[in-house]
């Protein structure tokens, strides 16, 4: 038995975990609103507004959509929905199969490597004017997200593969299983954990790259640009908003990966 904030659970006991997990982040949110509005008050700037006023625009921008605009909340956040989900489709893609044979073959990852470590410290960010400005509005944002999925996917498939006990593929190959076997049936349900766990952090970085990825596009661009758009105005309630929704698309893919990670793993036999 413990005894979190007054409350007793049993640690076996499913709904007080939940209630454990519940109370806490309740009281993380609270005392982080407080501090924002204690800077809010302290600062006296209209560039720090409270938590009052940003909610205030929120709730503006999904009754009224953008004023500036005629661009209603759905519409901004389905798009960056539709520009997000691309990039990251198109990581996996890529990353997951390029990350196994990587991991598998020293001689391609050896040749590899001096690319790869070339490209991955470059910032997102970075890329955003030339794909946006070199390929427009359509596919300039995806790849954006893409480049800031894919480095970190990439490295945990590699990093995974290359974690695997060789004693499995020695029993394996002794048992009559070829390369491609080894490959499909050890090689990638042992990777699993890393690769579910490389698309949770690459969901984090791609919802960071949003705004640059939306920063040039048009209207229709998506949350990045209403963003942008009232920061450029000097609208601070509505720029600090949009970072809220930013905030809550992240937290709920991030959970959806979350979750299908604890299904998987439960399916596997895998403690998480």
């Amino acid at each position: 038995m413990s005894k979190i904030l007054g409350i007793k659970y049993d640690e076996n006991d499913r709904y007080h975990r939940f209630a454990r997990t519940a109370v806490i982040t309740v009281v993380s949110l609270s005392i982080f609103i407080l501090t924002w509005w204690a800077v809010s008050v302290i600062a006296n700037n209209t560039a720090i507004p409270t938590p009052l006023e940003t909610w205030d625009a929120l709730a503006d921008l999904y009754l009224n959509g953008d004023k500036m605009t005629k661009i209603s909340l759905g519409q901004y956040v389905s798009s960056s929905l539709s520009t997000f989900v691309k990039g990251f489709l198109l990581a996996f893609a890529v990353a997951v199969p390029l990350g196994l044979v990587l991991g598998y073959s020293k001689t391609l990852r050896d040749l590899t490597s001096p690319v790869i470590e070339v490209l991955r410290p470059i910032a997102p960010i970075a890329w955003a004017p030339i794909f946006m400005l070199s390929l427009g509005y359509t596919v300039g944002p995806v790849l954006v997200v893409f480049v800031g999925i894919f480095f970190p996917l990439l490295t945990n498939v590699v990093f995974g593969v290359r974690k695997i006990d060789p004693n499995w593929i020695d029993a394996s190959k002794t048992l009559g299983a070829s390369q491609l076997q080894v490959f499909y049936k050890v090689m990638m349900p042992s990777a699993i954990p890393y690769v579910m766990n490389g698309i949770k952090v690459g969901l984090g970085i791609g919802w960071m790259c949003i705004v640059a990825a939306e920063l040039y596009a048009t209207p229709l661009g998506g949350i990045g640009f209403y963003l942008a758009s009232q920061a450029q105005a000097g609208y601070w309630p509505g720029a600090y908003a949009a970072l809220v929704i930013i905030a809550v698309l992240g937290l709920l893919t991030i959970g959806v990966a979350d979750y299908a990670h604890r299904m998987l793993s439960k399916r596997m036999g895998i403690e998480v």
